[in-house]
């Protein structure tokens, strides 16, 4: 469930899964039916392609208070369509590592018995009475008191997550012959049997009270080929002069007219070149000058180690193809997980976080210059690419989902699914 950087590491793990011998199937969006095809992967569709972009496309889906109701109006259809496929395609050898926000996984688990892994890419997903990191722009550190973070939890959920979570979700579960729960995403979330945190523990330290079965592996770097011409373009450009700032807001970032203005501005006073990479190029202003140029999708992999600074909305997948670039960071936080990426940015030393709403041309241009100017990041961006060994983090995945052996659930499985039909 999400977007691109939400799918990669799923491609990842299915491919590394297809090549130890198994048969991988990704349930997801149509929007990535062909590049999941492409890498030789099963693909089930989840939703409608219409459905996502209109999503993507709704100003309100970065707004910090509204963004969840964007949110939920395509993961809580996906719930019963996640549980139904599994049902209809998953048989005793069947194991199934679901994203955060794929709940229907989890009802599955529950109800047909089948062996499930959580596996989760941000810390911020994975809630704490100690040490939460930031919970949208507010830092819920150690020093805290616990009922202040207990207190904002149950806000939280019963203003926001609940009120579109919950009573479809237990919809699904009556009909199915289950309890209701209740704090949808404060522990019912999470796999009881195995959660795979896709970070390393330097980036987000485990906490006390993190479900017991959790497993911090690393960061799964992933990216596709870019297109052919484009990413020709790309290179063209590079080659062209200096080391150029790449500003993104992502790949759902449709609606970033105003990001893209400050970011034109900012770097035409800096008088430094600048790649402007987005898949709606209509947002951006028109009549750039030659330094600055306009691309699509690009294999950051391959881009961000010949840039000079790279300026996004702090998505984790993003920023892990950052850090192993050992490019400088500029955080850029609407909402979600992102205030949390920018808050860890700063805390590794590796660059700084502006919120969207005080992102100005002039701040940006200042904060710009301080980071191109701090002569240690460079030593500790080394030291940090160091440790990233996305091969590992995987291959790990891979076999603590190994791990969660087919049969022993058998009795509970097959009594369960004849119910269920």
């Amino acid at each position: 469930m999400g977007s691109a950087g939400d799918v990669h590491p799923f491609i990842a793990l299915g491919a590394a899964l297809k090549a130890r011998g198994h048969r991988a199937t990704i349930l997801t969006n149509p929007i990535f039916q062909k590049l999941i095809e492409a890498q030789g992967i099963g693909f089930l569709a989840v939703g409608t392609a219409a459905a996502a972009n209109a999503a993507i496309a709704n100003p309100e889906l970065w707004h910090l208070r509204k963004g969840f109701k964007v949110i939920a109006q395509v993961v809580v259809p996906a719930i019963e369509q996640i549980y139904r496929l599994i049902d209809r395609h998953a048989d005793s050898r069947t194991v199934v590592a679901f994203s955060s926000l794929a709940f229907g996984a989890r009802v599955a688990q529950e109800k047909l018995g089948i062996p499930s892994a959580s596996v989760h890419l941000q810390p911020s997903v994975i809630r704490t009475l100690v040490d939460q990191g930031m919970m949208g722009n507010v830092r819920l550190s150690a020093s805290r008191p616990r009922w202040f973070k207990q207190g904002l939890f149950r806000i939280v959920d019963a203003l926001v997550l609940d009120r579109r979570l919950k009573a479809p979700l237990n919809d699904l579960r009556a009909r199915l012959g289950l309890a209701p729960v209740d704090r949808v995403m404060h522990r019912w979330m999470h796999s009881p049997q195995l959660v795979i945190a896709f970070f390393p523990e330097w980036f987000a330290a485990p906490q006390p009270d993190w479900p017991v079965n959790t497993h911090a592996v690393g960061f799964p770097l992933w990216d596709a080929d870019g297109e052919a011409a484009s990413f020709a373009e790309a290179e063209e450009f590079l080659n062209a002069g200096p080391a150029p700032i790449v500003f993104t807001p992502g790949s759902a970032g449709s609606t970033m007219q105003r990001f893209f203005r400050q970011s034109v501005r900012a770097a035409r006073q800096l008088g430094m070149r600048a790649m402007l990479v987005t898949n709606y190029p209509e947002q951006v202003p028109a009549n750039l000058p030659a330094n600055i140029k306009v691309f699509g999708y690009l294999p950051f992999s391959q881009v961000l180690p010949r840039a000079a600074l790279l300026v996004y909305h702090g998505g984790v997948g993003t920023l892990a193809q950052g850090i192993k670039a050992r490019v400088p960071h500029l955080v850029v936080p609407h909402g979600y997980d992102q205030f949390d990426s920018g808050w860890r940015i700063e805390q590794l030393g590796l660059g700084k976080s502006i919120p969207q709403n005080r992102y100005r041309a002039a701040r940006v241009a200042r904060a710009i210059e301080d980071i191109l100017g701090d002569n240690t990041c460079a030593q500790r961006r080394a030291d940090y690419a160091s440790r990233i060994d996305s091969a590992d983090a995987i291959a790990r995945a891979c076999g603590l989902i190994e791990g969660l052996v087919p049969g022993k659930y058998d009795h509970l499985f097959r009594g369960t699914r004849r119910a269920a039909k």
